[in-house]
């Protein structure tokens, strides 16, 4: 693990912005912030899931499995729009990814086999998911690209109010040690600290 490492969660929702993704993920593969691993968003993979599992009624538990999995795609398609991004399942491929200065492109799929601290609820997405690999992996920074940008003032709690992160992300925040920061279109937001402004 490295002092300098940032994970940066591009939402899947910036597959409509298709240049702004395209500039995101190169800028990300040319190191403009540093060591990076990134972390993908479900995007429409995921809508699909919400919409298998209320027409079709299964748990919660089971759709945050087919999210895991959805992730994963799109972490796929980030490779196919930018080649410099290389998959990593586990801290030993990031590790081995970063350290011939490449840039990893997270796949959770090791959380399919459940893990003690991460609900399986729709409560928890790929925010929740971001702010826990930095806590994990101790990144000091965790950038969440939005397709919005975060109101003036807005602390986390704020910002899952008004759904622009998901509703279990103040709480992952608040055992996070390190800065969190929304980056919207307009560019760069104010950092969160986790623990001081998530509650």
């Amino acid at each position: 693990m490295t002092s300098h490492l940032t994970v940066v969660k591009i939402g899947g929702s910036l597959v409509s912005d298709a240049d702004r993704l395209r500039a995101v993920l190169s800028g990300l593969a040319a190191g403009k912030d540093g060591p990076c691993v990134v972390v993908p968003g479900g995007g429409a993979f995921a809508d699909a899931v919400r919409a298998s599992q209320t027409a079709l009624g299964f748990d919660d538990a089971l759709a945050h499995r087919l999210a895991l999995d959805a992730m994963g795609r799109m972490a796929e398609v980030f490779r196919a729009l930018e080649p410099r991004l290389h998959r990593a399942a586990t801290w030993e491929d990031a590790a081995a990814i970063l350290a011939r200065g490449g840039t990893p492109v997270w796949d959770p799929v090791a959380l399919k086999a459940g893990s003690p601290d991460i609900p399986e609820t729709w409560a928890v997405t790929s925010d929740s998911l971001a702010v826990w690999l930095a806590t994990q992996w101790g990144a000091p920074r965790c950038v969440l690209v939005k397709s919005t940008d975060r109101p003036p003032g807005a602390t986390l709690p704020d910002l899952a109010r008004l759904g622009l992160v998901d509703a279990a992300c103040p709480d992952f925040a608040g055992r996070y040690p390190g800065t969190i920061e929304i980056r919207g279109p307009g560019g760069s937001g104010t950092g969160l600290a986790g623990t001081r402004n998530a509650a």
